[in-house]
């Protein structure tokens, strides 16, 4: 197991962002959805910074996540970043960042079997309905 306290929260939100985004691609051709563009576009409900914030805020009103998990949620949020946002707020950019975050310390630390509960979870509230990225800029 790799030593995870030498990584930062946007390390950590750089490997997220790929473990999260490779849980909805899979999700998404399981659906049988083949043309790319639609793909990309479905993707989007799931993968975007106001999605993600949207599930994070959701997460966090429902107890979703453990102490830990919130840990380090809140150390990606508030981690110094080199990047600006792009087509969204600050604050959803730093929520985002601190949403990959907790996928990325999941999947370092050999907890795979939370990080497809979690996606699992963010699929059910994205498809339900319950994941609305509009309060989000």
């Amino acid at each position: 197991m790799t030593d995870v306290k030498k990584f930062n929260g946007v390390t950590l939100a750089y490997l997220g962002d790929a473990v999260y985004e490779v849980f909805i691609r899979e999700h998404l051709l399981s659906k049988n959805i083949v043309k790319v563009n639609e793909l990309q576009h479905q993707a989007k409900h799931y993968v975007s910074a106001k999605a993600q914030a949207s599930l994070i805020t959701l997460m966090l009103d429902n107890d979703v996540l453990s102490e830990e998990e919130i840990r380090v949620y809140k150390n990606g949020r508030n981690a110094k970043k080199q990047t600006k946002a792009k087509n969204t707020s600050v604050v959803t950019y730093h929520m985002s960042t601190g949403f990959e975050a907790v996928f990325g310390y999941l999947d370092i630390t050999g907890n795979k079997e939370r990080v497809k509960e979690l996606a699992q979870w963010c699929i059910n509230e994205v498809e339900s309905g319950a994941a609305d990225d509009r309060q989000f800029k």
